[in-house]
Parts: structure tokens; C-alpha cells; sequence
């Protein structure tokens, strides 16, 4: 399809920069795909209202890395500053990162992180530049190894906030609790599951009374899901892959709310993302470890996933193209702009959506 199918005017206001307080006072508008779409508005905390007992939300449990280094390149010539973006952990002492501006580094080159006034108990964290690849990609070897390196990096480090973000003001230390969801414990990501920012215990406790039993699942989000579709068409698009794990135990459970009459619902794309790359076309869930490069635009065929809610996405993004296959491309665009006019607040910080799925 024509990437350009999926562009809308987007107000640059409406780009949430903190998140509300407290996390499940959020909005929430509520999309039912039809020939007369139905929109709600409504709240965060009326989820439990929305579904049914029997109902199951799958939740990704990935935790945000402060991946965001800034160093200077040390001992050619002038010193230059660089910013390094944490993409992948390849062995106990060396990182895939992105790197800015990439084009003054070369292989060889030494790069010192670390900023004035922040407490750091290491002493200096030097990065060797092992190689480059294209658009700025590096593989850096640091002088630290293992949990010591985990500790430089969370010393020095940032929250890697969306550029959307990052570009309006930097990163802080109140980013450190609002960027991680309610569920993250199994640290890897350069990205927040930002569906996921919204629960809070309260939220949690309502469901469970609701009947509404909650299940996790893993991936690490990478860089890519900051990318812009450049192509002109979405089949010249090509996703970063993403490792993902979904338990035999937790294939299990899901498989049973569908036996039982009850829908999975999933608590944003990277969840939605996982649980599909895991069924079977028979619409079986199966156990899933492995990476998934799974891109969904108008035309997929959706084999396990009922409900998606998920925060507003930025025009001729992957994840408008991935609602839009799960509503319906004009669904989503009428959708899109009641939610400009009403004043939602967009992005990672931003609003919720709950949408049912188009039959």
C-alpha cells in the first residue's frame, strides 16, 4: 500500500511531553469498527467496564535500559562529541549501538562517556569503535565487562526517550520511573512498551475482581520502532527484528480463554506483535523464543488477537499502519482526527486507545 495512505495532520501540541498522574487517569478513547464506526471517550481507569470476565490482557514485561550515552571521542585530534544510542547486548563487554554524529568515527577510535555532574563511582568508561555499519550503526567494546558494565551504563546513562520527546527537552531522573511500565522486569529495551505506562495497582485490582486474569509475555523493543517509513510503499519497508519470548505456561493460558469463550486482549503492538508471531495459522498459540521481524499493515489476517489497547501513533508511522489493519484504514483515520479535535494527548507519554478489532 501507498505509504502515503497513512499520513494525517498531526499537531505538533499534541505530543504529550510527561505522562498524566496518576498513570491510569489517562484518556481513553474506545473504537468499534462497523459500518458506522462507534467512538467513546472515557478513561483508563473504565477498562475493567469495557471488557468481560473470561477476558485476558497480555502484557510485555520488557525493561528500558538508560541506553542514551553522551562521551566524546578522545585522542584524534579534536575531541567531538558523540551520542550513543544502546541497541543490542552481543557478549559481556560489547553493544550494537547508534551513534551521533556517526560519520566522526571510525574504527579505532576511543569514546569516553560520561557527563559532568553526575555521580559516577567507576571511574571512566572508555568504548572502543570495533566497526561501523550504515546509517550510523557502531559496535563499541567498552572497558568494563558484565554486571560492572551494567552498573557504569545505569550510572551514566539516560532514558532513551522517542526524538518526538528528546527534541523539546532532555531526558531527567523523573524519566527514569515514568519511561518504565508497571510490568518491566526483564531489562533489554531502547524503547518503552508504552501501552503498558498506564496501570497502575488500583487498575490491576479491578480487573482481577473483574475476572480478568493478566499474562506476560517478552520483547525487547528495539531503535527500529523509532524509524520512519521512508519507502513509498509499505512493501519496501523492512522491519529491525525483535527478540520475543511467550512461555509454553502462558500459550497454554491463552489458548484457554479462547476454548472458554473469552478474548485476548493486547496491552500494545509489541504484545500484539509477540502473540501473533506465535499462532499458528489454525489460530493456535504455540511457545515462541526467537527474534520477529513480523511488520502488520492493511490486509493481514489476524489469528489470536481480539483487543488492542494502545497509545496515539505519529502519522505514516508502522504502528498507525498496524491499528489501521486491526480497525480499518478509514476507521482508524475518522478515529484519528475525533481524537485531534477532543485534544488527546499523543505518543509515548500521551493517551489511550481500546480497540476492537473489524470483523
Amino acid at each position: 500500500m501507498r505509504t502515503d495512505l497513512f499520513d494525517f495532520e498531526l499537531p505538533n501540541d499534541r505530543i504529550a511531553l510527561r505522562p498524566a498522574v496518576p498513570r491510569d487517569s489517562a484518556r481513553l478513547f474506545v473504537v468499534r469498527p462497523g459500518v458506522t464506526p462507534e467512538f467513546e471517550d472515557r478513561a483508563v481507569r473504565d477498562l475493567p467496564d469495557l471488557l468481560n470476565p473470561g477476558d485476558a490482557l497480555v502484557v510485555n514485561d520488557t525493561k528500558v535500559i538508560p541506553a542514551r550515552l553522551v562521551g566524546r571521542r578522545i585522542g584524534r585530534g579534536t575531541d567531538a562529541k558523540i551520542e550513543a544510542t544502546l541497541t543490542e547486548r552481543i557478549d559481556g563487554s560489547r553493544w550494537r549501538a547508534f551513534a551521533k554524529p556517526g560519520k566522526k568515527l571510525a574504527p579505532g577510535d576511543v569514546i569516553r562517556f560520561g557527563e559532568e555532574g553526575k555521580v559516577c563511582f567507576l571511574g571512566q568508561l572508555d568504548a572502543t569503535v570495533e566497526g561501523k555499519g550504515d546509517g550510523g550503526e557502531i559496535t563499541l567494546s567498552f572497558a568494563f565487562h558484565g554486571a560492572v558494565l551494567d552498573q557504569a551504563i545505569a550510572e551514566r546513562g539516560d532514558m532513551p526517550l522517542p526524538p518526538y520527546i528528546a527534541g523539546k527537552r532532555k531526558p531527567d531522573e523523573q524519566d527514569r520511573a515514568d519511561y518504565q511500565t508497571y510490568f518491566a522486569r526483564e531489562e533489554g529495551s531502547v524503547a518503552a512498551p508504552t501501552a503498558g505506562l498506564h496501570f497502575t495497582d488500583g487498575l490491576l485490582a479491578r480487573l482481577a475482581a473483574r475476572g480478568i486474569t493478566v499474562h506476560k509475555v517478552t520483547l525487547h523493543v528495539g531503535p527500529g520502532t523509532f524509524l520512519p517509513v521512508h519507502a513509498d510503499d509499505t512493501t519496501g519497508h523492512k522491519m529491525h527484528a525483535e527478540h520475543a519470548v511467550l512461555t509454553a505456561e502462558t500459550a497454554e493460558a491463552l489458548n484457554a480463554v479462547h476454548r472458554h469463550g473469552g478474548r485476548i486482549v493486547a496491552v500494545g503492538s509489541t504484545a500484539l506483535r509477540t502473540v501473533e508471531s506465535a499462532t499458528d495459522d489454525d489460530g493456535r498459540i504455540r511457545p515462541f523464543s526467537g527474534d520477529t521481524a513480523l511488520f502488520i499493515t492493511p490486509g493481514y489476517r489476524f489469528k489470536a488477537v481480539d483487543v488492542m489497547l494502545t497509545n496515539f501513533h505519529l502519522p505514516r508511522s508502522t504502528l498507525f499502519m498496524l491499528v489501521s489493519a486491526f480497525c480499518g484504514l478509514d476507521t482508524m483515520k475518522r478515529a484519528y482526527a475525533h481524537a485531534i479535535a477532543a485534544g488527546y494527548r499523543f505518543y509515548s507519554y500521551g493517551d489511550a486507545s481500546l480497540l476492537f478489532r473489524a470483523q
